[in-house]
């Protein structure tokens, strides 16, 4: 029968190594070891002790998970990043994902364009800057070219571009012309907006009378 041989406590964390019969057999956290009784000495039945500390694994990371999605939405590649920093392996963090999808806690497309709802209608910004914002999410790339394409159109952007330059315009209307140019520029382009839409935006600021 396996014996265990070694329980050795990581560097820096709440988990330790064991081993069985002088070989490497499992990292886990001590509140397992305390549980299960694994200590120095003990005989074990390897294939039963694994299948305890895998669901064991599996009910640690599920509400970590909740946990963290209790704070705030979340995209799947996020939580796989806060599940391996807490050192939970790939196959826990498989059932987890599988659990969360299916039941809707996880779902990059609906938080993609909630995201992008709050930051066009909200915020205001330009098609560039929630692009940033979504990748900064976890959320992958063509998830966010179908959200922007569903959620925002050209007359949008450019009516969110009028808007902001207009306010930026009215702290600085009153610089050197060039000046404002630039800095009406400036200003669309950071909060997101393309060449071409900062270009007729400024332009129609610039030219128009009734300010």
């Amino acid at each position: 029968m396996p014996k265990i041989t070694k329980v050795e406590e990581q560097k820096n964390t709440d988990r330790v190594n064991i081993y069985v019969d002088d070989e490497f057999f499992m990292g886990v956290y001590k509140d397992l070891v305390y549980t299960l009784q694994l200590k120095k000495g003990n005989t074990i039945d390897k294939d039963s002790i694994q299948k305890i500390i895998d669901d064991e694994m599996y009910l640690k990371a599920k509400n970590k998970a909740l946990n963290i999605l209790s704070r705030s939405s979340q995209s799947e590649n996020n939580i796989i990043y806060k599940l391996s920093k807490n050192e939970f392996d790939e196959k826990t963090i498989e059932r987890v994902l599988d659990f969360l999808k299916k039941y809707k806690f996880i779902d990059d497309e609906h938080l993609a364009k909630n995201i992008v709802k709050d930051k066009v209608n909200i915020n205001k910004y330009g098609k560039n800057k929630i692009k940033q914002t979504l990748y900064s999410k976890g959320i992958d790339s063509s998830t966010i070219n179908n959200a922007l394409e569903s959620e925002i159109d050209d007359d949008k952007e450019f009516k969110n571009a009028l808007y902001l330059g207009n306010k930026k315009y009215e702290k600085i209307k009153n610089e050197d012309k060039n000046k404002v140019y630039r800095k009406l520029s400036s200003h669309l382009t950071y909060k997101g907006f393309d060449y071409d839409t900062v270009r007729k935006v400024v332009n129609k600021i610039m030219n128009t009378e009734f300010y």
